[in-house]
């Protein structure tokens, strides 16, 4: 009986399923699922499709996984941001993902920016309008480059400069003639750079010639300085309070003291 009972499981199965059986039970488990299809080239397809399906479920799940961020960067509050903002959202980029300083590109140490580089991650894209909307500073500029697309290996478009796309110049050449041209950008914003404050100082230089005063109005003795002078000297107000009661700093409020009381020694002789 014992031997009988070894062989039932071989009795549905013919010579080559037992010997594959025999050694190794994987083995024909693949070839009876195998026997099911009555075509071997529907096997082959649909094995074929499942595997397809499976790679463009991973794309689509890398695809997910990359965010698109963008930055925006204007010298001063009364410069509008909206073009390059507007741009942005055409993109398809989140209000959300978009990070903006009002600062001056002379160097990275910006808000925004730093916060951006450290939630950016490898494989994330960066979108620029403008190089010099990156920064004016060339050195500055080709570190900052480096550090995102080499160190972080995260991509950067600049919108106005299709040559500067890491996501698209993978190869060689493409990347040797976007370091050429990154080069080329980011010494022409370094140049602008500094022709605009030529140019200011210049204007300065002839504004102050022509008696155009810069700087904080200077601070004079009025009548309101004087009654609040009365009551801190005579000890009905601490100097702190006064200082609040004018809105000046301490040592304005002392230098307006030594100037008030000099005026008062010259009406006394």
């Amino acid at each position: 009986m014992y031997k009988i009972a070894l062989l039932l499981p071989f009795v549905k199965v013919d010579f080559y399923e037992r010997l594959f059986f025999m050694q190794n039970h994987l083995v024909l488990t693949f070839i009876k699922v195998i026997n099911h299809f009555t075509n071997v080239r529907v096997f082959i397809y649909t094995f074929t499709n499942v595997f397809g399906r499976i790679r463009e479920k991973q794309k689509m799940e890398k695809k997910m996984d990359i965010r698109k961020f963008g930055y925006i960067r204007v010298s001063s509050k009364d410069q509008n941001e909206g073009r390059q903002f507007q741009a942005m959202k055409e993109k398809g980029l989140d209000e959300r993902d978009i990070f903006m300083d009002k600062q001056s590109g002379k160097n990275f140490e910006r808000e925004q920016y730093q916060l951006l580089k450290r939630m950016i991650r490898k494989g994330d894209v960066l979108y620029i309008h403008s190089l010099d909307r990156f920064g004016r500073n060339k050195e500055e500029i080709l570190k900052e480059w480096n550090d995102i697309t080499k160190n972080i290996q995260a991509d950067i478009v600049v919108m106005d400069m299709p040559l500067l796309d890491t996501t698209q110049f993978k190869d060689s050449l493409g990347t040797f003639i976007a370091d050429l041209v990154l080069q080329i950008l980011s010494w022409m914003a370094e140049e602008e750079r500094d022709r605009i404050r030529k140019r200011q100082r210049e204007g300065i230089d002839v504004a102050l010639q022509n008696g155009v005063p810069f700087g904080r109005p200077k601070a004079q003795v009025t009548e309101e300085f004087k009654e609040v002078y009365d009551f801190w000297k005579a000890g009905e107000m601490t100097a702190v309070k006064a200082m609040a009661e004018l809105g000046v700093k301490k040592t304005t409020f002392y230098k307006l003291v030594k100037e008030y009381e000099r005026d008062l020694q010259i009406i006394n002789i």
